[in-house]
């Protein structure tokens, strides 16, 4: 079951409790599939443009246009794929417009129609002062997974939305490009 804590309904304890959980998980997962030690491994931000083959490194959907719509989160590229040797983990969303016009992030594996990893609603999220939040446990896509993420759109604006997720990227250490 997929839920996420309002950051206002956080320590500093609990938020450094969410990043360090997600970059266990990431490591521990990355060096299972990969068949090499945890000390071989380093972690980083998710680029964009290298990891996901976005135009800009940006968290942008397209732009929305139909009320309950989903939308990928990296602009017009619907379902990308890590490479062989990177495994993403996902561990929070960040909402930067007012009112916020998407209601519910999806995380799929096989692609925009795939199977559902992880569903979040949002709507406590909206409501909260900071708009930012952690999910209950983090989200790992492994290497050459193909996976979406996607937001439905709740207000038709038109506009792209901005959307930032809290993430990791573990990879061997040599490799690291940022």
């Amino acid at each position: 079951m997929s839920y996420i804590i309002p950051k206002d309904e956080c320590t500093l304890s609990d938020m450094k409790q969410f990043r360090e959980r997600a970059l266990s998980a990431g490591i521990s997962r990355a060096a299972s599939k990969l068949g090499v030690g945890p000390q071989e491994l380093c972690s980083r931000q998710f680029l964009n443009v290298v990891d996901a083959g976005t135009a800009l490194e940006q968290w942008n959907t397209a732009a929305l246009a139909v009320v309950g719509n989903q939308y990928s989160v990296f602009q017009a590229i619907a379902a990308p794929a890590l490479a062989n040797n990177k495994l993403a983990v996902f561990y929070g969303v960040c909402l930067e417009e007012v009112p916020c016009p998407v209601s519910r992030l999806t995380i799929r594996s096989g692609g925009a129609a795939g199977n559902i990893m992880a569903e979040f609603d949002l709507e406590q999220v909206i409501n909260s002062l900071t708009m930012e939040g952690y999910f209950n446990e983090p989200v790992c896509i492994d290497p050459t997974q193909i996976f979406a993420i996607q937001v439905t759109c709740r207000i038709m604006t038109g506009l792209l939305t901005r959307f930032p997720l809290k993430n990791f990227l573990i990879e061997p250490i040599g490799q690291t490009i940022a």
